[in-house]
C-alpha cells in the first residue's frame, strides 16, 4: 500500500458513557427497534398503498437501496471516529462546525417530530388491548393523551437507568414484534393459498415488482420517502457506539445487518397483507381511508378468524404493536440525549447537557429534557386541529430522516476524499454508495417539499400571505428555520465551537496508513 502522510482523526474525550456495554446483538436488536417495523407498518403501510397502489413491495424493495448506501456511510465514518455524535461530529469534521450543528439538529427534530405519533399509538393500543376499543377509536381522547404521556415518561426513565437495561428491554420487545409479524404474514398467505382469504383478496403477480408500473413519477417518490420512514432508525446502534464493545465496527456493522433484517421483515409482511386484504377502498382493504392510519388492528380480526385461539392471536398483535411503539419510543430517546451531550462536550450547546449520571452512567439532562420536550409537543400537537397535525407530523419526517442520513453520506465521502483511489473497496464504500444515497435522499428531499407545499396533500392547511400551504411543508421548513435561529443563537454564546476551537476539523489530514491497515483487515 502506498505511503499516505495523514493523520487519524482526534479521538472524542471521554464522556462518561458505560464502555462495553452493548455487543454485536444488543446492537442490531436496539437498531431493528428503533425502527419499530410493526407501528410504522400500522402507521404508513396504508398510505404507500393509497400513493402507489400494488407496487407497494417493489417501492419497499428499492427504498432499502438509500438506506443500505447510508448504512455503509455511517459504517466508514464510525471506524474512523466513533463519537456518540454521529451526524453532527462527522459534518463538523468533513465539512464546517454550521454544517455539523445543523446534522445534529436533524437528527434531534426528527426524533421529537415522531414522539407524539408513537405517543398516540400506544395510549390507543392500550384501550384497544383490554377492548376499550371506544377510547382507543379516539385519537384525541384526554385519556388517550394521558397514557401516551405516561409511556413518555416511562420510556424516558428507562433510558435514564442504563444502556443495559434499555437493551434487555429490546430484545424482549423485538421478539414479541417480530414473531407475531411472522405468523400474521404466513397465516394471511396460507389463507390466500388455499382460498379461504376474503373477497377482494389478490394472487401476487410479477407486476408488484415492476417500479414502471406505478401511474405518476410523484406517486414513486412519495412512496419511496414514505417508505423512509419505515426504515428509519437502524442508526440508534451507531449512536450508542461509545457504550458498545468493539466501538469502531461493531456498531457499523450492527447498523449495516439491522437494514438487511428490516428489507427481509417488511418485503415479507407487506406482500401477505396486500395479497390478503387487496387495495380496495372499502372493508379491510389497504385503500380504505378509514384504516390508513392503522392497518394492522383492523386486519387482525380479518386474518387470525374468531375463534379463542384467533383472540388471543389478535390480541397479541395488539401487545405487538404496543411493543414496538415502547420499543422505538425508547430507542428515539437514546440517540437524541447522545447526540446533544456529543454537541454539549463540544461546548456547542449550554454544559448541562454533558452531565452524565454517576451510578448509571447514562446522559441525565440530555435524556429527561427530551422527554419533557416530547410530552409538551404531544400535548399542543394533540389539540391542534383535533390532532391532524400528528399525522401531518409522520409525513413531514421523510424530509428530516433525508435531510440528516443524506448528510452523513456526503460527509463519509469527503471526509475520505483523499483515500477513495487508494483501492476498490474504499472507492465504493467511501466514495460511491455514500455519496449515492445521499443524492438519492436529497433528491426526495426536494421532491417532497414540492409535493407538499400543494395543501391537499397535506391533512392541515394554513393560510399564509393569502396563500393556503400543506401543513407538512410548514412543519418541516419551521423546523429547518428554528434550526438556524438557534445555530446563530448558540454562535453568539458559543463562538469557540463555531471558530473550530473545540471540535478540529479533519477533512485535510484524514486517516493514518495504520488506520488503512486496520480496517483492510475488518473488510
Amino acid at each position: 500500500m502506498a505511503s499516505i502522510v495523514v493523520e487519524p482523526a482526534d479521538q472524542a474525550p471521554e464522556k462518561g458513557l458505560k464502555t462495553g456495554a452493548l455487543g454485536l446483538v444488543s446492537s442490531v436488536v436496539i437498531g431493528v427497534a428503533s425502527t419499530a417495523p410493526a407501528y410504522s407498518l400500522a402507521a404508513t403501510l396504508g398510505f404507500v398503498v393509497v400513493a402507489i397502489g400494488l407496487q407497494a413491495p417493489i417501492v419497499t424493495i428499492l427504498a432499502f437501496v438509500p438506506m443500505y448506501f447510508i448504512s455503509i456511510g455511517y459504517q466508514e465514518m464510525n471506524r474512523a471516529d466513533p463519537d456518540c455524535g454521529t451526524t453532527f461530529t462527522w459534518a463538523t469534521r468533513a465539512f464546517t462546525p454550521r454544517v455539523g450543528w445543523m446534522g445534529g439538529w436533524g437528527i434531534i427534530a426528527a426524533d421529537i417530530l415522531v414522539m407524539a405519533s408513537l405517543a398516540q399509538v400506544a395510549g390507543q393500543y392500550v384501550f384497544e388491548l383490554f377492548n376499550a376499543k371506544g377510547i382507543g377509536n379516539n385519537a384525541t381522547s384526554g385519556w388517550v393523551l394521558l397514557v401516551g404521556v405516561l409511556w413518555i415518561v416511562a420510556m424516558t426513565w428507562i433510558c435514564y437507568v442504563g444502556i443495559e437495561i434499555s437493551a434487555n428491554f429490546q430484545k424482549a420487545l423485538l421478539g414479541i414484534e417480530l414473531t407475531m409479524l411472522t405468523i400474521m404474514s404466513v397465516w394471511a398467505l396460507v389463507r390466500v393459498g388455499n382460498g379461504s382469504a376474503p373477497i377482494g383478496h389478490i394472487v401476487p403477480t410479477g407486476s408488484w415488482f415492476n417500479p414502471f408500473a406505478v401511474k405518476h413519477f410523484s406517486d414513486f417518490v412519495i412512496g419511496l420517502a414514505d417508505m423512509l420512514f419505515i426504515y428509519w432508525g437502524w442508526d440508534t446502534a451507531v449512536a450508542c457506539n461509545e457504550e458498545t464493545a468493539n466501538a469502531e465496527t461493531v456498531p457499523g456493522k450492527a447498523a449495516v445487518i439491522s437494514t438487511f433484517v428490516l428489507l427481509g421483515t417488511y418485503a415479507l409482511v407487506i406482500l401477505a397483507v396486500e395479497s390478503y386484504a387487496g387495495i380496495g377502498s372499502t372493508g379491510i382493504g389497504l385503500g380504505n381511508s378509514a384504516n390508513t392510519g392503522d392497518v394492522l388492528s383492523i386486519l387482525g380480526p380479518a386474518i387470525f378468524g374468531h375463534s379463542t385461539l384467533a383472540s388471543v392471536l389478535d390480541h397479541l398483535l395488539l401487545l405487538m404493536v404496543l411493543s414496538s411503539a415502547a420499543a422505538s419510543t425508547q430507542t428515539t430517546i437514546l440517540p437524541t440525549a447522545r447526540t446533544t451531550l456529543s454537541m454539549a462536550v463540544y461546548r456547542s450547546i449550554p454544559r448541562s447537557f454533558e452531565r452524565i449520571h454517576r451510578r448509571y452512567l447514562t446522559p441525565t439532562v440530555s435524556t429527561v429534557v427530551m422527554g419533557a420536550v416530547s410530552v409538551a409537543l404531544y400535548a399542543v400537537m394533540n389539540y391542534i386541529s383535533a390532532g391532524q397535525v400528528i399525522k401531518d407530523s409522520v409525513d413531514s419526517l421523510g424530509v428530516m430522516i433525508a435531510f440528516y442520513y443524506g448528510l452523513t453520506g456526503f460527509s463519509c465521502t469527503w471526509y475520505y476524499r483523499r483515500n477513495l483511489t487508494s483501492n476498490l473497496r474504499n472507492f465504493f464504500m467511501q466514495g460511491v454508495m455514500p455519496t449515492a444515497g445521499g443524492l438519492i435522499l436529497f433528491f426526495i428531499l426536494g421532491w417532497s417539499f414540492w409535493y407538499y407545499w400543494q395543501p391537499v396533500n397535506s391533512y392541515t392547511h394554513w393560510g399564509i400571505f393569502g396563500r393556503q400551504i400543506g401543513g407538512v411543508f410548514i412543519l418541516d421548513v419551521g423546523l429547518l428555520v428554528i434550526g438556524v435561529i438557534l445555530m446563530f443563537a448558540m454562535q453568539a454564546f458559543r463562538p469557540a465551537f463555531f471558530r473550530g476551537e473545540t471540535l478540529n476539523r479533519d477533512s485535510a489530514t484524514l486517516v493514518s496508513e495504520e488506520f488503512l491497515t486496520k480496517q483492510a483487515g475488518t473488510k
